[in-house]
């Protein structure tokens, strides 16, 4: 290879390294939006604006959070689907409107495994089921002795059906043979309005939304998903005589497919090192929210093992089957263990759930 062969290729290598830095610094030139399309108040709202806050000083344009709430999920989820690539519209999102509700919606506007790129898989998070005080029931043992005297009669509310607290719930009913009634409502934060009022009598959720009301003595919590620190004397799931359920939330986030790739990685790093700070690192703490710290190339792969296997194997035109020997399906590698998504264990029961299609 000629001297000037040589001098060409290098000066062309430093051109294109160059221009490359050059166009990944020419974003974010304007503000950029964070759809969560849940009401603000939830453990999605909370993640959201945690990030948005790092991500203004980190990357010198602000990131407002944009919530749109309703249908499960489905409004959100589709106005950033059919938003521009242009790396201005982002989705911060649980795991029900990518991953769930493919299975219980028969028109679901937007495609999740076509319509988004997969850019940063947030946090987990265990789940707390708390009980109004009114509720006489200090154990989860005497709380399903109560259910069971009225089938059917003890409501309790939730962001929609397919989220993982009202899954959660379902696991519940299907291994213990109690019956509650679901309130579906458009978010958490009414759905906790309802509960502090006691027109419900029980909800499950995140541990972070759940902390204030619990500390406040605003509500009782009698078991929560796993183990934490953060209650010490609530006793898990599997303590509580339930050892097949192992439960987490999960908030992700996501942009419409055909974002440019230096931008889902310049915003996939600013998540991963906002999660990373010290101030975020302690709040995420605080709230039971678990760091997961994956490129969007190691998340794409995780969407793709989140597929439709554990829960059903034909296509759907009858209502979607659960079955208790479902497994978690999306372990999170992380540095401490190995964390489902959600999901029971493996179980020899052959009994299934039925959730029906919306």
């Amino acid at each position: 290879m000629t001297f000037a062969l040589k001098s060409l290729l290098l000066l062309f290598g430093i051109f294109s390294t160059a221009s490359t830095v050059a166009f990944a610094q020419d974003w974010p030139a304007r503000p950029v939006k964070l759809v969560v399309p849940s009401s603000p108040g939830g453990g999605t709202d909370t993640f959201a604006r945690l990030i948005s806050t790092s991500l203004n000083h980190a990357l010198g344009q602000p990131f407002i959070v944009d919530n749109r709430s309703g249908a499960g999920g489905n409004i959100g989820a589709e106005a950033v689907a059919k938003a521009a690539p242009d790396g201005y519209t982002f989705l911060v999102s649980s795991i029900q409107a990518l991953v769930i509700n493919p299975y219980l919606y028969k028109n679901l506007p937007y495609n999740p495994e076509s319509d988004f790129a997969p850019v940063a898989p947030g946090v987990i998070s265990p789940l707390v089921l708390c009980v109004h005080p009114s509720v006489p029931a200090k154990t989860l043992a005497d709380f399903i002795t109560l259910a069971k005297r009225a089938p059917g009669t003890m409501p309790y509310g939730s962001a929609g059906s397919g989220t993982t607290p009202y899954l959660g719930v379902l696991m519940i009913e299907e291994l213990s043979g109690a019956r509650f009634l679901h309130v579906p409502y458009k978010g958490t934060g009414p759905a906790y309005q309802g509960l502090l009022s006691g027109d419900l009598k029980f909800m499950m959720d995140v541990l972070g939304s759940s902390l204030p009301h619990i500390r406040s003595g605003k509500v009782h919590p009698l078991v929560v998903t796993v183990k934490t620190k953060l209650l010490p004397g609530t006793p898990s799931l599997a303590e509580a005589g339930y050892p097949d359920i192992e439960l987490y939330g999960s908030f992700m986030v996501v942009a419409p497919r055909g974002t440019p790739p230096h931008i889902v990685r310049s915003l996939n790093a600013g998540i991963n090192e906002a999660m990373k700070s010290a101030p975020i690192a302690e709040r995420l703490e605080g709230l039971g929210m678990i760091p997961v710290f994956e490129t969007p190339e190691q998340f794409a792969a995780l969407m793709v093992q989140a597929g439709p296997d554990p829960f059903v194997r034909e296509p759907l035109s009858r209502p979607l089957k659960i079955p208790s020997s479902l497994i978690s399906i999306w372990p999170y590698q992380t540095s401490r263990s190995t964390f489902p998504l959600f999901g029971l264990k493996r179980s020899n029961n052959p009994e299934s759930a039925e959730v029906p299609r919306l």
